[in-house]
């Protein structure tokens, strides 16, 4: 009997992991071993637990599903990950396949359609929600992609924007990087220069608008 395909789900709503974790579990091809409410977190037992397939939302405090999955590339690069996101915008889609995402879900268009997601990124696919227009598929395989702002940022100064987006102080963007109350302000000053803002308020703008934090 071929082993059960080993699930993480990371999402920062309890309701959606547990409804997600029951909806699976009824499938006997298919087990949860584990879940978590950020990026941070979904990274450090992800990389303890080896799931063969993670189920990860982009809008995650902390760090988002995107620079999570473009972590998991180093630390656990045999696990595949299924992005589920209410965006379906080109930039979310592209991002999301960048970092190596197998598979990309609208959130209102999961359920069945994500067990079949599963099975077929487990077999090896690619596997796109129904609701995502070829056209988009078609421009990023066919297509090379115009440089965005974020492009311009190193994946230390994406971590750096989405807390201090968030609302952290440099102090505690020290803290849970492990780097100094200084570096951080370095490393903040320099990436507002890069994507061309210059206060908080426009900062916190520009990382709604490119999906690092939500308005939930």
């Amino acid at each position: 009997m071929t082993a059960p395909i080993r699930i993480y789900i990371a999402d920062d709503h309890t309701i959606v992991r547990d409804g997600l974790a029951v909806m699976l579990q009824v499938h006997s091809d298919i087990t949860v071993v584990g879940s978590g409410s950020d990026g941070r977190q979904a990274v450090r037992e992800i990389e303890q637990l080896h799931p063969d397939i993670v189920i990860m939302d982009i809008a995650m405090p902390n760090l988002n599903g995107i620079e999570a999955a473009l972590l998991l590339r180093d630390v656990a690069p045999a696990v595949k990950t299924i992005m589920l996101s209410m965006y379906a915008t080109k930039e979310h889609i592209f991002r999301a396949l960048q970092a190596g995402a197998r598979g990309y879900l609208l959130k209102n268009s999961a359920g069945s359609e994500l067990v079949n997601a599963i099975r077929i990124v487990q077999s090896g696919q690619r596997y796109l929600s129904q609701k995502i227009s070829d056209t988009v598929v078609d421009d990023y395989l066919l297509e090379s992609r115009v440089a965005g702002p974020l492009d311009a940022l190193s994946a230390r100064e994406r971590e750096v924007l989405q807390l201090v987006a968030e609302g952290h102080s440099s102090a505690q963007v020290a803290a849970m990087l492990s780097l100094s109350p200084k570096s951080i302000e370095t490393y903040r000053s320099r990436l507002m220069q890069k994507i061309g803002v210059s206060d908080l308020p426009s900062l916190v703008k520009f990382s709604i608008h490119h999906g690092l934090i939500s308005l939930e």
